[in-house]
């Protein structure tokens, strides 16, 4: 079984259908090679020092580096990629904000064996969404090549919808992929990272994005201080958290915008931020809110 690949220049609405209706998108030579140098050079003294897991399931031949934000700039624009980002906003579209849910380079070294299939969304204390409802939209870059030898990730299509045991009879493949691709996948779609049977590191870049309601996996707040934060532009710390995760979630003090407490700005409070997917919906919604305020003194 082979898995689909998409130029670089497909449409976002065709990677964005195939995402739905399989579980899983790989565009091709979407990251250039010298933004991957860099952040090669720029992980490499963390990835150095961290240790591999301690269990089957994390990898006990496989190193993780987080906190991808703060530590390597690169990263910064592999998150923003105007691609990857508009892909992942369309798959998203269901919600009022989407932010990063986490960032997290995974380096399988020769002598992993194979990770158990699961569904990312189990980090949600297994919540069991309904069947059309993605709370998450995960990507994989890879920073090397991705080959069977070498260990690239198993996804199993078209199993977003069913249950583990009808899931676990679906026929797989592994996402071989050139250095520089990219693979999309949803939080339902039966997955694992593959063994190593090579000589050499397979590293891929994890970069999710999640609707905005939700607790993120990665603490972006703590993962990145301040003082960093402060230096990033609106649009990456927007996504990163400081903004309105819906209708009055993660308001600052009274009833202030986080982004603004973040500069110092402490002026009017800033209830709801105008985003990228802000639905009709909840436009609508506050609209509302606004007609209620203006025919009475009471605000709610």
């Amino acid at each position: 079984m082979e898995l689909t690949h998409h130029a670089s220049d497909t449409p976002v609405d065709e990677i964005v259908g195939h995402l739905r209706a399989h579980g899983y998108a790989i565009i091709d030579d979407l990251a250039p090679a010298p933004l991957l140098d860099a952040f090669a050079d720029e992980v490499s003294p963390f990835l150095n020092t961290v240790r591999a897991g301690g269990d089957d399931y994390n990898g006990r031949f496989t190193r993780r580096v987080g906190s991808l934000i703060a530590r390597c700039p690169a990263a910064r624009t592999l998150v923003m990629d105007p691609t990857a980002l508009a892909v992942a906003r369309g798959f998203l579209d269901h919600v009022t904000a989407v932010q990063l849910h986490l960032t997290q380079l995974i380096a399988i070294a020769p002598g992993e064996t194979r990770q158990k299939p699961h569904r990312d969304q189990m980090a949600f204390d297994y919540f069991a969404f309904p069947a059309d409802y993605h709370a998450q939209c995960n990507t994989m870059w890879a920073l090397t090549d991705f080959s069977a030898e070498n260990g690239a990730t198993h996804i199993a299509p078209d199993t977003s919808t069913l249950s583990d045991a009808e899931a676990e009879l679906r026929a797989e493949a592994q996402a071989e992929m050139r250095r520089g691709s990219v693979l999309f996948y949803d939080g339902k779609v039966l997955h694992g990272g593959g063994a190593n049977h090579s000589d050499s590191e397979r590293m891929g870049i994890n970069i999710t994005y999640s609707v905005g309601w939700v607790r993120q996996e990665e603490n972006q707040f703590v993962s990145c201080p301040p003082d960093i934060a402060r230096t990033l532009d609106d649009d990456l710390l927007r996504l990163m958290g400081y903004q309105q995760g819906a209708y009055a979630l993660g308001y600052v003090g009274d009833l202030q915008d986080p982004l603004a407490a973040l500069r110092g700005e402490y002026g009017e409070a800033l209830l709801i931020a105008d985003t990228p997917n802000r639905s009709a919906a909840h436009r609508d919604f506050v609209s509302g809110l606004e007609r209620l305020e203006a025919q009475s003194d009471v605000r709610p």
